[in-house]
C-alpha cells in the first residue's frame, strides 16, 4: 500500500474555498482566447502552488501578470520535457506542489505534458485536474455535427502524401472527425480532405475560437475551400476542423459476387448449408447470407 503524507492550503476566494494539496501536480486549463473564461479556481490555483510548468514561459507571462499571478515558472516543452521531469517529481515527491499549463486550452490535448502526468501516476503522485477551456470541445459544441460520438486526430501530418494516407484511413470513419491546423497548412489540408473525403462532405471550419475574430464556417469540404480561396483571412489564426463522419446506411446489402454464390447453391443445397458454405466462399457475414436465403426461397 503506498501513504501520502499531505499538507493542504485552504484559500477562500470569492466565497468558496481552494484546497492546496502538497505534493499534488494540478493540470490546470487556460483561456484559450478570451481571458474571461480563465475559471477561479484556476487562477487560485496558479497563484498557491509552489511551481508552474508551462509549455511556454514567454507566451503565458503576459496572462499571468494580468491576472496577478507571481509563482515561479519553468518551462516544460515537447524538445525538453523528458529532461526536466526528473527534477519536477522530485519536487513533488518532497512535497512542493506544481501545476502543469500549455500556452492555450486543457494541457495534453495536442501539447506537453503526457511523459510528466504518466510518470507521477507511476510514482503515486497525486494528479488532480483543474478543468476549463478546450478548443476540441468548444468547436464541437457550436460545430452542427453530431456529438455523440467523434474522433480527434490532432494535427495532421506535415506533407501532402502523409495526410492524404491518414485521411484515406479515416474516410469510412462514421464519427465526426475533428483536426487542429495551423494557418500555414490549413488551406491544403482542406483540398486534400476534400479530394479524400469528397467535395460534398459536411464540414465546419472553425478560426480563432472565443476571440475577436472568431469565425465558425459550416459548409461542405469544397465550399470550404471556396471561403478560403475567395477571402485570405479565413486561413489566418488557429484553427479546428471538423469533418462529418461517413453516411451510414440502415439497410445492410451483401456484396452481389456472394449473392450469386448463394443463389447457385441454393439450387442444390438447403437454405442453412447453402449459407454457410456461401460465406466460407465469399467472406461474407453468414447470417446476413442466411436472412437473404430465406428470402430468395420466399420468391420461389
Amino acid at each position: 500500500m503506498v501513504c501520502f503524507w499531505r499538507i493542504s492550503n485552504q484559500v477562500s476566494f470569492l466565497g468558496w474555498s481552494v484546497s492546496i494539496t502538497n505534493g499534488t501536480l494540478y493540470v490546470v486549463a487556460t483561456p484559450i482566447g478570451n481571458r474571461e473564461d480563465f475559471p477561479p479556481r484556476a487562477v487560485e490555483t496558479l497563484k498557491q502552488v509552489q511551481l508552474i510548468a508551462a509549455e511556454d514561459t514567454r507566451h503565458s507571462q503576459p496572462l499571468l501578470r494580468h491576472f496577478g499571478i507571481q509563482t515561479h515558472l519553468m518551462a516544460l516543452h515537447e524538445h525538453n520535457e523528458r529532461q526536466v521531469l526528473g527534477g519536477i517529481v522530485e519536487r513533488l515527491q518532497e512535497g512542493d506542489s506544481v501545476a502543469l499549463i500549455s500556452d492555450a486550452g486543457t494541457p495534453l490535448v495536442s501539447d506537453p505534458g503526457f511523459p510528466l502526468v504518466r510518470e507521477c501516476h507511476r510514482e503515486g503522485i497525486p494528479v488532480v485536474p483543474v478543468p476549463g477551456p478546450s478548443a476540441l470541445v468548444t468547436a464541437l459544441s457550436a460545430s452542427g455535427l453530431p456529438t455523440d460520438r467523434f474522433i480527434f486526430e490532432g494535427f495532421p501530418p506535415r506533407t501532402q502524401k502523409a495526410r492524404q494516407e491518414q485521411f484515406e484511413a479515416l474516410r469510412r470513419e462514421p464519427r465526426t472527425l475533428v483536426f487542429y491546423e495551423s494557418s500555414h497548412r490549413v488551406k491544403e489540408c482542406v483540398r486534400d480532405m476534400a479530394e479524400v473525403f469528397g467535395p460534398d462532405r459536411p464540414a465546419v471550419l472553425a478560426r480563432e475560437l472565443t476571440k475577436l475574430h472568431e469565425t465558425i464556417l459550416s459548409d461542405t469540404l469544397g465550399g470550404l475551400c471556396d471561403a478560403m480561396e475567395s477571402d485570405p483571412n479565413q486561413s489566418r489564426g488557429e484553427f479546428v476542423l471538423l469533418v462529418a463522419g461517413e453516411e451510414q446506411t440502415t439497410e445492410e446489402t451483401v456484396d452481389p459476387n456472394a449473392e450469386r454464390v448463394l443463389r447457385i447453391l441454393l439450387e442444390e443445397l438447403p437454405v442453412k448449408q447453402a449459407s454457410g458454405l456461401a460465406a466460407k466462399i465469399s467472406g461474407e457475414k453468414k447470417n446476413r447470407l442466411y436472412q437473404l436465403a430465406l428470402e430468395l426461397r420466399g420468391e420461389e
